[in-house]
């Protein structure tokens, strides 16, 4: 079973992590990201696609052209849990962020 991150274990894992925003009326986190063109974001989406299949555990997401707007929550606990972390840590490291 997958655990919802609450009080100081939630605090500091939120702090790994750069520029991601709660979301209203949520509990999860969202972060924008904007490359030159619709390919440069298209190859992000394509990486953080297979690493969300390794780790089965996928990102809510939208994309306009060099645009890609992505949530992160854990639906098997209704909330954020440490796959959101590793994940949003993750996406980090391939947007160069």
């Amino acid at each position: 079973m997958v655990e919802r991150l609450t009080g100081a274990a939630r605090d500091a894992a939120l702090a790994t992590l750069t520029g991601w925003t709660a979301v209203s009326g949520r509990d999860a986190i969202n972060k924008t990201f904007r490359f030159p063109d619709f390919n440069a974001a298209w190859g992000f989406m394509t990486r953080v696609a297979l690493q969300a299949e390794k780790q089965d555990h996928h990102p809510e997401w939208s994309n306009v052209y060099g645009t890609v707007d992505i949530t992160l929550t854990t639906h098997e606990c209704d909330g954020l849990s440490e796959r959101d972390i590793r994940l949003a840590a993750f996406i980090d490291r391939v947007a160069g962020a």
